[in-house]
């Protein structure tokens, strides 16, 4: 007699923080809609449905009739509702009182919203730690899904992989379903009765198994080639339809029922781990390419290699922030926040109502696919990192209105905010915040603009990844062959596709910080394109430690950092000085000294600076120059000569940045512009502009030689439209429609 098996269909949906309207709305056209549409026709097949916060509130404003469906659907037992932390982040990446906090206030959402309990959640990413047990249970969470890879890392055989497991933390118990890898790869891109075999093997070779398919439902029909082939090929009708016809041996169901009546087969310790690909992905790049090599190769000599590469667990995901140092920056960065949070909690309370603001936010900016990086553009797409920023800011200046009283005001902060086991400088007042790192090169790494919520430095640096080796070999094989079509989808870890032509030959790398006040002592009459390619330079002064001092003044505040370059022989002395007033708020005033250069000798000094949060190739945003006449779009090179000004501006924002020079310099600029993958292919991103002042001189003298500079940030713009935006707001306020 043939085997029965229980099958739980779980489906993920999630956009992140800071994606584009028409991204969501291209993904609810594609995925979202068609997928409810087809199954609302299959009334018996039960399936469980994670939509992250994010996604969430865009569909109950934007589409407030979906949720009304799939409420209907929740109503008739036909869907469970699945939990999570609210703004889908990586557990790793937040303290355990957001991972409480989140579970918690998603939880409550998704129960009034729906109208049903809610027992599970889903793991971001699947990224787990086995601490995060006591976690997700103290939040009230029963149950979650993995996937098998974590169980078998752990030591399970695969027959032992049908059914779920106890795992405990401090004497908490959490519930753990295996989902099957191999059923991520057979659904949607496999014809159906691939998957009804396999679940006919796994029934007749186990007694009472269940089986779990938990990804992503973005496969099916936003991920390229899948509209069509799962929707206008029918392949979702034909799968549930073949459900259908097996059900007397096909028991679809969902993680509730199934933890109601079938037991765990006993309890496991889960080792830490996230998906098999997403363990490859936070390696270091060599290391990545490597147990990508081993990983699939054949080794027909070596009985024993399947079973050896069980044991190849792949990297740790807290290593994203070693590998990304920008990553970092936004964790840390959201690490000072939820700290201050949890500070004026123990005096204002938790109901305070600016303070459930900030935490609002705080949770927003926690959103995960900013922070790292894999088959899908994340850390690299800078509307993404914009948008963390956007909502850290926010964050800040709600903490800022607790805190201060009216009025302007100068201040700065000391601490190893970016917890390298150095201090930094923060500098702020009432319009912007600028962290330094003095033993980082005195660098200057964040410059928030507090009005419109942009940090000027979410840049990105240029670095080499694994996959573009794939992208050079491509195109040496485009150019001999031509393109080929693919017979078949592929998912897209299969996917080789380019946005834009020529990307192999656009490949560069970085040799420092794209950040700013980035010390450059330089060749002579070094050229804009030896710079640009990272050549030319006489050390490596953005290594340099500097010894920082604060210099409080009245209404003012400055920082001095002091360091020393070795220059043909001789040792100079760099003084860098940055001061940020109350009575020019908008100004960052920067003053460099330079003691001890060799007399008569050619000396090349440039300072650069680097913007991001300002696109490129756009008509409106662009440079202008001492007369206010416009250079050309940001996404130019330009090599100036001796100016005394350069701008600037993005229309769009409403930001106006100047950068005046108390002695004529020549300047460059460029684009800084990222060859990365995503779902849809390898693609040229535009991360930030870099705009480098230099002068070159020759002493006469043994005096010191100095230039003031000032970098004046205009939000004036910015500030405009919030306010009427506000005042927008309250007129329509009383017009909304709530969900029914």
């Amino acid at each position: 007699m043939a085997g029965t098996v229980r099958l739980i269909l779980a489906f993920h949906n999630h956009q992140p923080i800071g994606n584009f309207d028409g991204v969501f709305e291209q993904a609810y056209e594609d995925s979202y809609l068609p997928f409810l549409d087809t199954l609302e026709q299959y009334p018996e097949i039960r399936f469980a449905l994670h939509t992250s916060g994010s996604l969430l509130e865009w569909l109950e404003s934007a589409h407030p009739e979906y949720i009304n469906r799939v409420r209907t659907l929740v109503t008739r037992g036909q869907v469970e509702i699945i939990g999570g932390a609210y703004y889908e982040p990586i557990l790793a990446n937040i303290p355990r009182r957001d991972r409480i906090g989140q579970i918690r206030m998603y939880t409550d959402h998704l129960q009034n919203l729906f109208q049903t309990d809610v027992r599970g959640m889903w793991i971001p990413e699947r990224v787990w730690e086995q601490s995060f047990t006591g976690d997700v249970t103290a939040a009230g969470i029963k149950y979650t899904i993995l996937d098998d890879h974590h169980f078998r890392a752990g030591g399970l055989e695969p027959e032992e992989l049908s059914g779920y497991y106890l795992t405990e933390d401090e004497g908490r118990l959490l519930s753990v379903f295996p989902g099957s890898e191999h059923l991520r790869y057979l659904i949607p891109f496999r014809e159906p009765h691939e998957t009804i075999d396999f679940l006919r093997h796994v029934a007749n070779n186990n007694e009472n198994p269940i089986v779990v398919f938990g990804d992503d439902g973005e496969k099916f029909g936003t991920w390229p080639e899948t509209y069509r082939h799962v929707y206008e090929d029918r392949w979702l009708k034909r799968f549930l339809t073949a459900l259908q016809e097996n059900s007397s041996w096909i028991n679809v169901t969902t993680p509730s029922e199934t933890l109601d009546h079938v037991p765990p087969r006993g309890t496991f310790y889960i080792p830490d781990a996230s998906y098999r690909e997403m363990t490859e992905w936070s390696l270091p790049t060599g290391r990545q390419a490597e147990l990508s090599r081993l990983s699939h190769q054949e080794r027909h000599d070596d009985a024993d290699w399947e079973n050896l590469k069980t044991f190849s667990s792949g990297g740790f995901w807290r290593n994203f922030r070693v590998k990304y140092p920008e990553s970092n920056e936004m964790y840390t960065r959201a690490l000072g926040i939820s700290a201050q949070i949890e500070e004026l909690e123990q005096t204002l309370g938790k109901e305070h109502g600016v303070l459930q603001q900030a935490t609002r936010c705080l949770y927003r900016a926690q959103c995960n696919c900013s922070y790292w990086h894999g088959a899908f553009g994340g850390l690299y797409l800078p509307h993404l990192r914009n948008a963390v920023y956007a909502s850290l800011i926010e964050a800040d200046n709600l903490l800022q209105s607790i805190i201060r009283q009216d009025g302007p005001w100068v201040d700065y902060s000391l601490g190893d905010f970016n917890l390298d086991g150095r201090k930094e400088v923060l500098l702020s007042n009432h319009r912007m915040a600028a962290f330094f790192a003095p033993a980082c090169g005195g660098q200057m790494y964040e410059l928030d603009l507090r009005n419109c919520h942009t940090n000027l430095l979410a840049t990105l640096n240029r670095r080499e990844e694994a996959y573009h080796q794939t992208v050079i070999d491509h195109a040496e094989h485009l150019r001999e062959h031509g393109e080929q079509q693919e017979e078949q989808v592929n998912s897209i870890h299969d996917l080789v596709r380019f946005k834009q032509p020529d990307l192999d030959r656009k490949i560069a790398y970085d040799n420092w910080p794209r950040k700013s006040l980035i010390d450059h002592f330089m060749q002579p009459n070094l050229a804009l394109d030896d710079f640009h390619a990272g050549h030319g330079l006489l050390g490596r002064q953005s290594e340099v430690s500097y010894e920082g001092t604060i210099l409080p003044g009245e209404g003012s505040v400055t920082l001095e950092m002091k360091g020393r370059a070795e220059f043909i022989g001789a040792e100079v002395e760099v003084t860098k000085s940055v001061t940020l007033s109350e009575a020019s708020p908008n100004e960052v005033q920067i003053r460099y000294q330079l003691d001890g250069l060799p007399l008569q000798v050619p000396v090349h000094f440039g300072v650069e600076f680097n913007f991001a949060s300002m696109p490129g190739g756009a008509s409106d945003r662009y440079y202008y120059d001492t007369a206010g006449m416009q250079l050309g779009t940001l996404d130019m090179r330009l090599d100036l000569k001796q100016t005394s000004r350069l701008g600037l501006v993005d229309e769009w924002q409403g930001v106006d940045v100047s950068l005046e020079s108390s002695q004529e310099a020549d300047i460059w600029t460029f684009p800084i512009e990222t060859i990365s993958q995503s779902e849809s292919g390898f693609e040229l991103v535009h991360q930030s502009v870099a705009v480098v002042p230099h002068w070159q001189f020759a002493m006469e003298d043994s005096s010191p030689w100095i230039v003031e500079l000032t970098l004046n940030l205009d939000t004036s713009l910015a500030q405009a439209r919030k306010l009427a935006e506000m005042g927008s707001e309250r007129d329509t306020s009383d017009n909304q429609v709530p969900v029914s």
